[in-house]
């Protein structure tokens, strides 16, 4: 990890009590969580409003109370803490609920700019085209509304996640054979989909060919019916060598479900979850290895993006290029065909570095 990136991340960590379990209720934690805030992170004008010339961003995460967004979240204050500018983030209480009340709600405040996690591609753009229309501007996170947007700031490259999650199959099944399987989060969720399909598209190559794909189940991002759907493909597919889980969430409810079952030597888990959620399963041989990216880094670039657009130093277009201090190497971004943003490579995490991280 780049020092001065994990600089800021360890920053963040020791400001706050950051979660331990990640893309999920704080039920799910298996340390404190970090407060979702409702309040902007700087103090607003006499009448209430922002500051004049400050950037007010509200945040609209797929769920709020979900210790993975407020990780965002952490980042994101603390930009605008150094900006000057606020952050308020409202939402859905579950991963599968509309979200455009909130970017109406939001469009009438009239916030500088709206970051959103879109729960479902579609539903939110007619409530962000009105947005757009009022001169707000519309920043996507984590998961991509299907258009207006400004831009969208993507966590990692979608196809080196699909060869990833195969790689990390691959690698656990004995001999690169047998059966897997898939617990993802909201069935409409777009990252999860696209690193579902990249994933399928990599297992159809002959390096994999000795792996077999017998089911592919929905947690909803929730605790409990990942738990129960992790039980379901134990009980379903007792030849079951290997499930992949793409949500922080579910790749915890399945490493727990593993592990209470007593499946550890049988069965092993993958996926996208967090170091302090995943420890104990790496040392337990439950979950070997698994992945995923800076969460404070990731509500950091995002807010960091809107500020730009606000104040017109981009507007989006591809082929525009920005720096943010302390990311990317302190290399220039380049914004991507569709107005894409990749922030930057996923972690791999295993026995040899876990305890090297702490959120």
């Amino acid at each position: 990890m780049d020092s001065r990136r994990f600089g800021r991340l360890a920053a963040v960590l020791t400001t706050v009590a950051l979660v331990a379990a990640a893309c999920g209720p704080s039920g799910a934690s298996t340390a404190p969580s970090a407060a979702p805030s409702t309040a902007p992170s700087v103090a607003p004008s006499a009448d209430g409003s922002p500051a004049a010339g400050s950037t007010a961003v509200t945040f609209i995460p797929k769920q709020i109370n979900n210790p993975y967004f407020d990780a965002a979240l952490t980042g994101a204050e603390k930009a605008a803490g150094e900006l000057g500018g606020t952050v308020t983030q409202v939402g859905p209480s579950s991963a599968t609920e509309p979200q455009a009340s909130y970017i109406q709600d939001a469009t009438t405040q009239g916030v500088s700019a709206i970051a959103i996690s879109a729960n479902d591609p579609d539903a939110v753009v007619p409530a962000l085209t009105e947005a757009q229309a009022a001169g707000i501007k519309v920043v996507g996170y984590d998961s991509a509304p299907a258009s207006n947007y400004d831009v969208f700031v993507n966590q990692v490259d979608f196809s080196g996640v699909g060869v990833l999650l195969a790689d990390w199959a691959c690698e656990l099944a004995p001999d690169c054979t047998g059966e897997i399987a898939i617990l993802s989060a909201a069935a409409t969720a777009t990252n999860q989909n696209a690193w579902i399909d990249l994933m399928k598209t990599t297992l159809t190559e002959p390096k994999y060919a000795g792996l077999t794909l017998v089911d592919t189940v929905y947690g909803d991002d929730d605790p409990q019916i990942s738990t129960t759907q992790a039980q379901g493909l134990l009980q379903a597919h007792p030849n079951l060598k290997v499930i992949v889980a793409p949500t922080t969430v579910g790749v915890l409810a399945a490493a727990q479900v593993v592990s209470a079952a007593g499946k550890s030597d049988s069965v092993k888990v993958t996926g996208l979850g967090f170091p302090n959620d995943m420890r104990s399963f790496v040392k337990d041989g439950t979950s070997p290895v698994f992945g995923l990216w800076s969460v404070p880094d990731l509500g950091y670039l995002t807010y960091y993006i809107a500020d730009l657009l606000v104040k017109g130093d981009i507007t989006g277009a591809p082929g525009e290029t920005f720096s943010v201090p302390g990311l990317n190497g302190d290399q220039p971004y380049t914004i991507g065909p569709d107005s894409v943003v990749v922030m930057g490579p996923a972690f791999r995490f295993d026995e040899t570095n876990i305890d090297d991280f702490d959120f």
